[in-house]
Order: structure tokens, then C-alpha cells, then sequence
């Protein structure tokens, strides 16, 4: 058949095509109230499920006294680990099969304080909670580790997939004429999303549906079905909007499968929704880090050598890694370098991925420690950041897919006016406000996968996209409106993104930045099919009113298609399918290799086992990103206010500008709140994390945030997707902690190396 081209004219101009600055198409629903999240379903039936928690952080759970609570009004069951039935093992995101051992989400062996122990199901949530609280729970209790800080706590176990080594970095760094080495802390951090976890579950037989928030359909539903031994195709996720994840939102969890089981044993829904005092115990935040970096340097403030030691916190019975040489590896060129790392066992669940795992905290040590070097040999902190700049990958020794961040230096710095900061400590100040100017780079891979989606042109010249994609507010629905629209050649408005339920086409994690460069590949892989078969169609149907001009290209603009030479009709894509006797035109597109088995689709979307890392071939690709931020400090008493950020980016091509700037405003936001107010506080008597509410628990409000400028000056990087754009979501928290810790030694003349900063430590 002949190969049909597509031209596209209105539809591909202004905000509704790729690269347009179109409003979010989910906005009015949600500002509306017709949004309808998860946990909002309204089913007949419906019982609340309520959990009972670990009040100690190591021991035994010696015995569990539910009379009280079984006698309670309105109480269906009472779950405790005697009586709840076991589940079998799942595996694991990578897909490692699992050991052959039972599953019990309700635990006798206690680990951390607030772990589930017991759960009270009622004909009303109020009943359920009533109830919860006449359960009673007696313990044999055992010390604790309460955090890295604890004698008992060691020196952790060695990680050997994160040791980095090249040169002879130990040898390097005695001999250097400069040398740095200090230690940087960053404490435990909580996602704190708006919409807590929660879930419906309801059985029909064998088949199990889940209502709950979730960044990943597909390996969620993988989870639930090995946990009952059933088939992956009997369980349906549900989750078509998200109040916020930023990583805690991936996996099924705990509390999910209690509901589910209780849903089962009594034949009918049941919801389950943690209080906000549980969501800091029913998943894992970011886990506290130590690093010591260490900087050899020659008296012009050329790297010779960095040494790296890095530990972070995991659970008793878990497994976290932080990989907290992550920047450190590759944001300056060294000759010689060595990154160790260790986890240390501590009573807390198992941590889990905060937004931008791994780099964020990576990037406080090494952008503070080529701070502290800058001042050492009395050079401008920007300078030697350009002095040191890495013209390749220095650890995987490949070319860049493309690094603009040259530029973004440039741009950054004469957008904020760096010039003109004085070079020393406190020699700024407006009145008793010491004003300090501080700058740090960030980063982040470009991870890939491959995606699937369904594209429809039905009967009124409409078009719908089906995928199990989500949107946690990145703005999933309309990039994917916008990909449809420019590649069909029909308005924006003609569009409707269909995404968060399992029955669509497949889709993987949304976490790593990955998910807008994988489904807009796969959407506009789905629409070409699509376009190929509607214009195969007006072309070659003895019924279509184009057939006679014997032409092999047509062109579809604005939702209505014409010949390129102005010869015969020009009819709309309604009309057309009318004439042809068809009432849709239906594509599949996904971007799995063309010998891809069945077993391989399936795991590619079930796990993570099968995403491509980002030094594959002949590139290392990466995001970029460099803030420039002012602090005022109050002389009197010490407090930290920013009070300008300039950030300027590199995320390859913005599939839709005024969202990537929403995203990295809400990096930024997040990295103000990590340096100046975040911190899970432990009470060491008992484990218990003493903040868990968003009263004490401090994340920024509109009065910490300043008037906040991003700038892009990327470029598209036809190597890290198809359509060239880069990761956003997680690039712009990367650097914002050290930036604002570097602004505030300029500022005072005192470094804090231990996150938040706060008045305390400035006195």
C-alpha cells in the first residue's frame, strides 16, 4: 500500500499543539468539585475499615484483647493476626520472584512504632474508629534503634552496587594543596500529599476491583493478584485523579491488602482511609542521610580528588537504598574519585522514594563541599563550578545527550544579577537583615520505559485516549490531549484523555520523571496509526468522495481533511467516516520492541525490571538544572527567610511550557521547605515520630514563598524520548537546599551542614 503522509495546519499551532502553553484540560472538573477521586466512590454496601498501630518501636505484640471491641455497635469483624488469613508473598517492583512464605499484613513481631497490628471493620467509619480505640494491645517490649544517631545503631552494611571508584582519589587528596572534608545531614522527610492514603476494594467473586491513588496501575494490580493467587487480569485498578504522591503513592501497601482481605471475608465493599497521623508510619518517607565529602583540589581550585562516604537509614526487616553518590559521581570532572555506601538497620518502616530519590540528598554534600572549596581559594562559587565543569559523563566516560547547563549558569546568573554580589561573607545587608547570596547545580537521569496507549477517532470526528496512566497533577491529561490534537490534526477540544483505570492500555510506574516522555511517545506512535488508517481509508474506499483524485497524500488540519492541492472536497472527519460506512477508526501504539513476547509486555509494565538505564549506548542523559537564591536572616534572632529565586533549567523540550514551569515552581517550593523547615522529630524514649500532623510536621506556605522565576534553556535531546523532552518533575528540588545552606554562610558567615536550617543553628 502506499505510504500515506500527513500534513497538519490549524491543530498544530498556538497552545492546543506540543511544545503550547495549554491550560490544564483537568482543571475546571477539579475546581469544580466533578472530579471524583478514588476513595469518593459511592457503593451499596459500603463497610469502614479502621487500623490499630503499634504504640512501641521492637518486640512482641504479647496479646491482643478485641472483646470490647467485637461487642461495639455496628462492628462486622475485628482482624488481628490470629484470625486474619494469610496472603502469599509478592514480588518485589524489580519482579524478583518472591520466597514461598505467607504474607500477614497485621504483624506480631513489631519493628517500628505505628506498625499495623489490628483493624476493626463497622457499618460506619465513626463506629469503626469507636471501636479501634476498645482494642487492646499487650506487649513484650525489646530496645529500639531509633535513628542513625544511636549508639546502637553501627556502622550499617556495605551497599557494593553504589562503590564508585576511579584514579587513586584517597592518595590524590593528601597530595592536593587544598583540601575540604565535612560532614552533611539530612533528616527524615514525609511526602505529606493533601489526599492521605486510602482505598475501596470490592470483590465479585474472583475478581477484585481497587479504588485507591496510584502512581502505578499496572504493578499495584501485579501486587494484589499474587497476594490472592489470582489472575493478573482479575484485578482492576481505579485512580483517575490524585491529590499528590511525590513517590509514596507506587506500590500497594499494607493497609491495602487488610482492606481487601476484609472486603473479601465479608462479601462486600470496604474503605479504608489512614488518618494523617498514619500516613507517616504506613509508608516510608525520605530516610535520613550522613555523607562526608571530601574535596583535594590544586590552588586554582581544580578537582584533583573526591572521596565519598555516604549512609542512610533502612528498616529492621526492610530494604532502602538512598544512592547518595548519585551527583557526586558526575557533577564535576575529577580525575580521581571514590564513592562508598553504606544502610544501617534502625525501628522505622522501610523508607521509600521522595521526590528525587538519591539526588536530592547527593546534591546537598557535594554543592555545599564546592561551595566551601570556592571559598578556600577565594574564587566566585559560580566560577568554580564553571572551572570544574564536566565536558562528559566522568563516571560512565560517555558524551552528554545533551548538558545545557553552561547555560542555565549563564542565564541564572545574569537574570539574578550575580555580578553584582560582594564575594564576602555579611558584607550585604538592608538594615538588621543580613542578606546572603548562594548558587548550587542539580540534576537528574533521564529514565525511560516503554508505554502503550489506545487512540479512537469515533463517528463525530471525535478522538479519545485510553491509557492506565495517571495524573497526580503533573499534568498526564493534557500533554496527551496536546500529542493527540498536533498529530491527528484535530482541535485540542475535540480530544478526551481517558487515563487511571488498569482495563486501558498499559502503562508503567509514573515516578522518575519518566511518564511524559514515554506516553507521549506512545500516543503519538498510536495516533499515526490511527491517522494512517483514516486517511488509508479517504484515499483508497470507492465510497469515500476523495477516492477519485487518485491522490496519495491528503490533509487532516482542524478536524477537517482536503487535498494538498486544493483539488476535490474538503470534508470534516465526521463526514468522511459517514461516507465509508465506519463509526470509529481504532489504533493501539505502544513502543515495546517489534519482538517483544507477551511475558516481556507484561513485565515491562508489572515492574521496573525492563526500563532502560540512562547511560544505554552511546549517551549519558541527564536533566539540569542551576538555582540562584537570595536569604535574608534577621540579625536579632537568627530566622531564614528566601526571599528571591532565580532557576534556570534543562528539561530538553517542554512538552507544554506553563505546565514544566508549574512543576519546577513546585520542586523549588519542596527544596525551600526541605533546607528550612522539614523534619520527622523522633521521640527516643519510644521510636514514635512526635510531628506526625501537618500542624507540627512544617512544609511551606504561601507566606515562605517568594515570587519564583524559571527559565528554560533546553533543548530537545532526541536521544532521551520521541519527541526530545527531558525529566521536569524532580529536577528542580535538586540543588535548592544547598543553595539556600550556601546563601546563608554568605549571608553570616556560618555553614550549616545539617538540614532544616534553623534559628537554633544560626545563634
Amino acid at each position: 500500500m502506499t505510504v500515506h503522509m500527513k500534513r497538519h495546519g490549524d491543530a498544530s499551532d498556538g497552545a492546543e499543539a506540543v511544545g503550547g502553553r495549554l491550560s490544564r484540560v483537568d482543571g475546571p472538573a477539579k475546581i469544580t468539585g466533578a472530579a471524583k477521586y478514588a476513595v469518593e466512590q459511592q457503593l451499596d454496601g459500603l463497610a469502614y475499615a479502621v487500623l490499630v498501630e503499634s504504640t512501641i518501636a521492637a518486640g512482641k505484640v504479647r496479646s491482643i484483647d478485641t472483646e470490647a471491641a467485637k461487642a461495639a455497635p455496628g462492628v462486622l469483624k475485628v482482624l488481628t493476626p490470629d484470625n486474619i488469613p494469610p496472603l502469599k508473598t509478592a514480588s518485589d517492583w524489580f519482579g524478583t520472584p518472591p520466597p514461598d512464605a505467607p504474607y500477614c499484613p497485621l504483624a506480631r513481631d513489631i519493628t517500628f512504632s505505628g506498625q499495623h497490628v489490628a483493624a476493626v471493620v463497622a457499618e460506619s467509619f465513626e463506629q469503626a474508629v469507636a471501636a479501634a480505640a476498645l482494642v487492646k494491645v499487650s506487649y513484650d517490649e525489646a530496645p529500639a534503634i531509633v535513628d542513625l544517631s544511636d549508639a546502637k545503631a553501627g556502622d550499617g552494611i556495605p551497599i557494593d552496587a553504589m562503590t564508585k571508584e576511579w584514579g587513586d582519589a584517597a592518595t590524590a587528596f593528601a597530595a592536593a594543596p587544598v583540601r575540604i572534608c565535612a560532614a552533611y545531614n539530612t533528616p527524615r522527610e514525609y511526602q505529606a500529599p493533601m489526599e492521605p492514603h486510602g482505598l475501596i476494594a470490592r470483590w465479585q467473586g474472583d475478581q477484585l476491583t481497587v479504588w485507591e491513588p496510584s502512581q502505578w496501575l499496572d504493578g499495584m494490580a501485579r501486587t494484589y493478584a499474587e497476594w490472592f493467587g489470582v489472575p493478573f487480569e482479575n484485578v482492576r485498578l481505579v485512580s483517575p485523579y490524585i491529590g499528590g504522591g511525590f513517590g509514596s503513592k507506587a506500590l500497594a501497601l499494607g493497609h491495602g491488602a487488610v482492606a481487601a482481605i476484609a472486603a473479601r471475608m465479608l462479601e462486600r465493599p470496604v474503605r479504608l482511609v489512614m488518618t494523617r497521623p498514619q500516613t507517616f508510619t504506613g509508608y516510608g518517607g525520605r530516610a535520613a542521610t550522613r555523607q562526608t565529602v571530601t574535596i583535594g583540589a590544586d590552588a586554582e581550585g581544580k578537582i584533583q580528588s573526591i572521596v565519598h562516604r555516604g549512609v542512610n537509614e533502612t528498616s529492621i526487616d526492610g530494604m532502602w537504598v538512598e544512592p547518595l553518590g548519585s551527583v557526586t559521581s558526575i557533577m564535576y570532572q575529577t580525575p580521581n574519585f571514590s564513592s562508598r555506601q553504606n544502610v544501617v538497620r534502625v525501628n522505622s518502616v522501610v523508607p521509600g522514594a521522595m521526590r528525587a530519590p538519591g539526588e536530592n540528598p547527593s546534591a546537598f554534600g557535594i554543592e555545599s563541599a564546592i561551595d566551601e572549596l570556592a571559598y578556600e581559594v577565594g574564587i566566585d562559587p559560580l566560577a568554580i563550578r564553571l572551572r570544574n565543569y564536566a565536558e562528559q559523563d566522568p563516571h560512565a566516560k560517555k558524551a552528554w545527550s545533551t548538558r545545557q547547563l553552561r547555560e542555565a549558569y549563564a542565564a541564572g546568573a545574569e537574570r539574578f544579577g550575580w555580578s553584582r554580589r560582594s564575594p564576602q561573607p555579611r558584607s550585604m545587608r538592608d538594615g538588621n537583615q543580613l542578606i546572603g547570596w548562594g548558587v548550587a547545580a542539580g540534576t537528574y537521569p533521564v529514565r525511560r520505559a516503554y508505554g502503550e496507549a489506545m487512540v479512537r477517532i469515533l463517528a463525530d470526528g471525535s478522538v479519545e485516549v485510553e491509557s492506565s496512566s495517571i495524573d497526580m497533577g503533573q499534568g498526564t491529561y493534557t500533554i496527551l490531549v496536546q500529542t493527540a490534537a498536533e498529530t491527528l490534526g484535530v482541535p485540542a477540544d475535540n480530544v478526551v484523555v481517558k487515563l487511571g483505570d488498569s482495563r486501558f492500555a498499559r502503562a508503567g510506574v509514573a515516578g522518575g520523571s519518566r511518564l511524559a516522555g514515554v506516553m507521549t511517545g506512545a500516543v503519538h506512535k498510536a495516533a499515526n496509526a490511527a491517522l494512517d488508517e483514516l486517511v488509508g481509508l479517504a484515499i483508497s474506499d470507492p465510497r469515500s468522495p476523495f477516492h477519485a483524485l487518485q491522490a496519495n497524500t491528503l490533509v487532516v488540519a482542524n478536524g477537517r481533511i482536503s487535498s494538498p492541492r486544493g483539488e476535490g472536497p474538503e470534508i470534516s472527519i465526521a463526514e468522511l467516516l459517514a461516507s465509508v460506512g465506519r463509526d470509529r477508526i481504532e489504533a493501539k501504539g505502544d513502543t515495546m520492541p517489534a519482538n517483544s513476547t507477551a511475558e516481556e509486555r507484561y513485565k515491562n509494565y508489572t515492574t521496573i525490571a525492563m526500563a532502560l538505564p540512562h547511560t544505554e549506548g552511546d549517551y549519558s542523559r541527564y536533566s539540569w538544572c542551576a538555582h540562584f537564591i537570595e536569604v535574608r536572616v534577621d540579625e536579632d534572632f537568627g530566622t531564614v527567610r528566601v526571599s528571591r529565586v532565580v532557576s534556570a533549567l534543562d528539561s530538553g523540550r517542554l512538552y507544554n511550557p506553563k505546565l514544566a514551569e508549574s512543576q519546577w515552581k513546585g520542586g523549588i517550593i519542596m527544596g525551600i521547605g526541605q533546607a528550612l523547615l522539614e523534619e520527622g522529630i523522633v521521640d527516643r524514649r519510644h521510636g514514635r515520630i512526635v510531628n506526625n500532623n501537618l500542624a507540627d510536621y512544617l512544609v511551606p506556605t504561601n507566606a515562605d514563598i517568594p515570587d519564583i522565576e524559571v527559565i528554560s534553556v533546553g533543548i530537545p535531546d532526541p536521544h532521551s524520548s520521541v519527541l526530545g523532552g527531558k525529566g521536569v518533575g524532580e529536577l528542580a528540588i535538586v540543588g535548592v537546599a544547598p543553595a539556600i545552606a550556601n546563601a546563608v554562610f554568605h549571608a553570616t558567615g556560618k555553614r550549616i551542614r545539617d538540614l532544616p536550617i534553623t534559628l537554633e543553628k544560626l545563634i
